[in-house]
């Protein structure tokens, strides 16, 4: 059984998602950019929810943003069952659209976690070599020169999106800085520069051993039924939470056992009969769906 979440208000998280059986189900192409940052829009505006990076791979996306108001949950669960529904309805398919199981979501511990998983999450074409810089990446993916200065508007796709319904003709798509630095600028060219430091990197290290790049006319060209040539890793671990200091981390890891260990406790006190049980703070599907007591704001 997958452990509870612990959903606070304002935390910030890098969120993941991967294909069914790996297949390249969110390749690039027109329909799936304008489905993809149509509906995240969308999905944001709704759930209060703050962007700050995204990158859509062929079989997986990654997205680093601030939850304000404790909406992952209905965030994600919205992104990912409207993507899939429009997007099997594209293809022509049926059969599941995401990989079993949930979402990941890695709660970032500090601003320096944050901006290193945003470069993580825009380096991805690179890392996967793929392309040789991230804004190479023929598919959806937020340039980070554009941080702060405004925001792109995207109209409602024109296939599987009633015109008569209840989405709007446009949302717009806006990204912006997280708390933890001066200005959208600072960290704006910050990330930037975090962003060209791993494109070097990895690009002399595919150099040194004889490796290019696929390039984006090949990545289009393939299927969405099309899979890596390359075997999945075998599953390990599923971390919850993300910091790059040492002692941050340790103490993270433990507030998040205080609450796991909160949390049963209550659950068991709960299906003894007793009523006036008062969850940890965080407690996210009992308290939507039950309304249970939690401490503090719950």
């Amino acid at each position: 059984m997958t452990a509870p979440r612990q959903v606070l208000p304002g935390a910030s998280y890098l969120v993941t998602r991967r294909c069914a059986q790996r297949q390249f189900l969110l390749k690039p192409s027109p329909v799936v950019a304008s489905v993809f940052k149509y509906v995240l829009a969308v999905a944001a505006a709704r759930y209060g929810i703050l962007l700050h990076a995204v990158c859509v791979l062929s079989n997986h996306f990654h997205i680093v943003l601030t939850d304000p108001r404790r909406q992952l949950p209905l965030f994600e669960q919205f992104l990912d069952s409207l993507v899939a529904r429009a997007l099997n309805a594209h293809y022509g398919r049926w059969e599941h659209f995401w990989a079993p199981g949930s979402y990941s979501a890695v709660k970032l511990e500090t601003p320096e976690d944050l901006l290193d998983k945003a470069a993580y999450t825009l380096a991805n074409p690179v890392t996967a070599g793929l392309v040789s810089r991230g804004r190479d990446w023929p598919g959806a993916w937020s340039d980070p020169r554009q941080i702060g200065k405004g925001s792109e508007v995207v109209e409602r796709p024109e296939f599987f999106f009633r015109p008569d319904g209840s989405m709007a003709d446009s949302e717009r798509l806006v990204f912006v800085a997280p708390a933890g630095f001066e200005s959208a600028e600072a960290f704006r060219i910050a990330l930037q520069a975090a962003l060209e430091e791993r494109e070097r990197s990895v690009t002399a290290e595919r150099k040194a051993k004889g490796l290019g790049f696929l390039g984006a006319r090949k990545v289009r060209a393939q299927k969405h039924t099309d899979v890596p040539g390359s075997d999945a890793p075998r599953r390990g671990l599923n971390p919850r939470v993300a910091a790059r200091d040492k002692w941050r981390r340790i103490e993270a890891l433990g507030r998040l056992v205080s609450f796991l260990d909160d949390y049963r406790e209550a659950l068991k006190n709960l299906r003894s009969g007793i009523r006036d049980v008062v969850f940890p703070a965080g407690t996210y599907q009992l308290r939507v769906s039950f309304g249970v007591a939690c401490a503090g704001a719950g």
